[in-house]
């Protein structure tokens, strides 16, 4: 139900479950391919799984570049220890505090709420979870050329054979 005076109809019939979908998640801004768990706390652990995922996913990469908010447990001492030990390959980067809006992953939410919760009614929490999870891990990488700016608008990939043009300030002719 909703707060509403009694005996007043509601236009939404609303659900009265607390069931909660945690996802810790990132996305690779070179291709839009995302990396999502479903955890049952967001925390130093899941990170900690999240980053063994990319890594495994990406064995040929010497280094993987994560960019993250100041949440506590991203700076948390067992997440420390983890990225000390021998052949890790994730570095992590932090996005200045209260700058929600550089953060993609916080873009590429904003972009799922957009597209599978404002405005819509699921029947079921399964209904509600199987949209989340599919524009997610589906919809983003399929149509990244359409999304990138959207999620990626302040981090560019520069190409290795433009980076010369870039760096001098030439113009392309």
């Amino acid at each position: 139900g909703c707060w509403a005076p009694k005996d007043t109809a509601i236009a939404v019939e609303q659900t009265t479950g607390r069931q909660s979908l945690n996802i810790h998640g990132a996305i690779n801004l070179e291709t839009g391919q995302t990396q999502m768990l479903e955890v049952t706390k967001v925390n130093a652990m899941s990170l900690i799984a999240l980053l063994k995922a990319i890594e495994a996913a990406h064995p040929a990469k010497k280094r993987i570049h994560v960019y993250l908010d100041n949440a506590s447990y991203h700076h948390a001492n067992i997440v420390r220890d983890w990225l000390k030990e021998q052949h890790r390959k994730s570095v992590l980067h932090f996005i200045p505090p209260y700058c929600p809006h550089l953060d993609p992953i916080e873009q590429c939410w904003a972009l799922m709420h957009q597209h599978t919760t404002h405005n819509r009614d699921y029947k079921t929490f399964r209904q509600f979870k199987r949209a989340i999870l599919k524009f997610l891990k589906h919809t983003i990488p399929k149509n990244w050329n359409r999304l990138c700016d959207r999620i990626s608008d302040n981090f560019r990939v520069i190409h290795r054979d433009r980076l010369g043009e870039i760096a001098s300030g030439e113009q392309p002719h």
